[in-house]
């Protein structure tokens, strides 16, 4: 069965100067203020879209790792993942770091870098993100 999400955001004033407030509607759990600085300059205390990117990326990462492990017989005690998403002015999303860090019983190194790689390139975030370069460091607590 297909799920479907939604967020609004509510924007006011122009681009530089302005600002708006993100809710995430179907969780409820709040509204985050977003502002064109947060975005290419200091965060001060704002999102960004970026920033949700990077969060439904390492979150989807991690459900992907985690199952692909598990599915391989070698689930995992704990992943740590950190999606770094970057934005140039200008330019647009230039590309996004993936790094994970594991727990995994009985796994070698190399075995956990390959499962991560599937992950990468096969979790639905990293698929809707096709055409931005994606990379990863993935390393054996």
């Amino acid at each position: 069965m297909a799920t479907t999400r939604q967020a609004h955001t509510v924007w006011e004033g122009n681009l530089i100067e302005g600002k708006g407030v993100v809710t995430l509607d179907s969780s409820g759990i709040g509204d985050y203020e977003v502002s064109w600085p947060s975005r290419a300059e200091k965060a001060n205390g704002k999102t960004s879209p970026e920033e949700l990117i990077a969060a439904a990326h390492s979150s989807c990462f991690s459900m992907a790792l985690s199952n692909g492990l598990a599915t391989a017989g070698t689930p995992p005690t704990r992943l740590n993942t950190r999606a770094e998403v970057t934005f140039q002015p200008g330019t647009g999303i230039t590309g996004i770091h993936l790094t994970v860090q594991g727990e995994v019983p009985g796994l070698d190194e190399a075995g956990f870098v390959k499962a991560a790689e599937d992950a990468k390139a096969n979790c639905p975030v990293s698929q809707a993100l096709t055409g931005t370069t994606i990379t990863l460091s993935a390393s054996l607590a």
